[in-house]
């Protein structure tokens, strides 16, 4: 089978025509399909049949405080300088950790991933960073060569934090910078001096991070195609190995804090293309290369090579290596990820508290999977990662045959074709570089669960 080529290209007309809602994928079926009404008895159910699988596991520690508040931000944070909370969430964590390694057979299923997100993780002092640390590697087993990674709010660290992180076991960073114009900055309120971005760069490559990971956002307010090839300029001097350009989507009626931001400021459709265009040929000019979705990465990154071995995967913590583990999360809003099933913990702190008081895993809302959601996970996620699908790896793994399952999704796929986002062979569908951009609009052919609905409360694809 011939190599698929990792180029990207920028058509847009086409981008136009297919500006419409989609999933973002980090799941299938999406997270709007969790619900409150699942079987929480049949979750522990299915944690104990995991463990038959013996598959690797996934942790993700949810610390959702931050001192500031970001008008850009849609994450589920608290806003608070009263650094007291701290201590009760995590006393909260540990006995949460406790309910799930009762469960999971610590003892066969390693640690192979570890994510603490936010929020802000540096929120936490010294002592409870190295104190939730600790905690975690007394109740499970971290392999030597785990990812360990964490965000960090640059605005709040120091040298010493960072090498902090470095020794009690982070081998991967990831902070924000969004934009280096001044004006941009305050616009959102969150100021960044260009001189703390290149100097926590500086102490996080003298602790000898594995990997960088910087986000930038385009579509935010006084943001102009100058402004941000300036950004992105000097985010390419400041040589991650990974950068995540996200697409802002001012949705005021659902992010409190968005309504901060006066909509007359923010830049029109047109200038965020030519944002977008600029970004991608600049980055994909400076060596980077596109991973999907807003994901750029050295070619010798472990998410470049793991797309170029079709060994990619996608969860909520959006692109990972490590297709093989199950998800565990921690922590107030946090998301499980099991083979077969998916729950979120309670958004509020009251209700997280009290649940785990009760001797309860704290989950508030999930879904299921069938079987048919599972065959569709599989081509949805083969197609978001590797940008190609073969028809007869899905036919032995799940004993169908491909063409007569997806009849109806197969007599829609010729219209994208006869616009150049794929290329259809007998064996296999190949997304093409024009189509890259637009991959989400691509794997919505394969949604049972869109096809069904009449309101798309998703954000745009680009």
């Amino acid at each position: 089978m011939e190599f698929l080529s990792q180029e990207v290209s920028f058509d847009i007309n086409m981008i136009k025509k297919y500006d419409r809602p989609a999933p973002r994928y980090t799941s299938y079926p999406p997270a709007t399909e969790f619900n409150s009404e699942i079987d929480k008895a049949e979750y522990v159910k299915k944690i104990v049949q995991s463990n038959e699988r013996k598959t690797p596991l996934s942790l993700y520690f949810h610390i959702p405080f931050c001192e500031n508040a970001c008008h850009f931000c849609g994450c589920n944070v608290i806003i608070t300088r009263r650094k007291e909370v701290v201590e009760p969430y995590l006393k909260h964590l540990y006995r949460e950790m406790d309910l799930y390694t009762t469960l999971i057979d610590i003892k066969n299923r390693k640690v192979v991933q570890l994510h603490w997100g936010g929020g802000t993780p540096n929120y936490l002092s010294d002592e409870q960073t190295v104190e939730l640390f600790e905690e975690t590697k007394k109740r499970f087993i971290i392999e030597d060569r785990a990812e360990v990674s964490i965000e960090i709010d640059p605005r709040h660290v120091d040298r010493d934090r960072i090498l902090l992180l470095k020794q009690i076991g982070f081998n991967r960073v990831s902070f924000g910078i969004q934009d280096f114009d001044l004006k941009v900055q305050e616009a959102v309120n969150r100021i960044q001096p260009e001189k703390m971005i290149f100097d926590v760069m500086r102490w996080i490559r003298e602790a000898g991070f594995e990997s960088v990971n910087i986000d930038l956002i385009y579509g935010l307010p006084y943001q102009t195609l100058e402004g941000f090839t300036d950004t992105i300029e000097k985010t390419i001097n400041l040589n991650p190995d990974r950068i995540a350009i996200f697409n802002f989507a001012y949705v005021p009626w659902l992010k409190r804090l968005q309504r901060m931001i006066d909509e007359k400021t923010l830049p029109k459709p047109e200038e965020k293309l030519r944002i977008l265009q600029m970004t991608i040929e600049k980055l994909t000019k400076a060596g980077y290369v596109f991973i999907g979705m807003d994901h750029f990465a050295k070619p010798d990154d472990e998410l470049a090579v793991a797309q170029r071995e079709r060994t990619l995967h996608r969860n909520f913590q959006g692109y990972t290596t490590k297709a093989e583990a199950e998800l565990f999360g921690f922590g107030a809003t946090s998301i499980s990820m099991l083979y077969d099933g998916y729950v979120q913990n309670y958004k509020v702190l009251r209700d997280y508290y009290e649940t785990l008081e009760a001797g309860n895993l704290p989950i508030e809302r999930g879904v299921y999977l069938n079987q048919d959601d599972i065959i569709r996970r599989q081509v949805i996620m083969n197609l978001m990662c590797h940008f190609r699908l073969v028809k007869g790896e899905i036919e032995e793994m799940f004993k169908i045959d491909f063409d007569e399952y997806f009849k109806y999704e197969m007599q829609q796929l010729p219209d994208m074709e006869e616009d150049g986002l794929i290329k259809l062979y007998p064996e296999r569908i190949d997304v093409t570089p024009i189509g890259r951009l637009l991959i989400r609009n691509i794997a919505s052919i394969f949604d049972i669960y869109l096809r069904n609905k009449k309101e798309r409360r998703f954000s745009k694809a680009i």
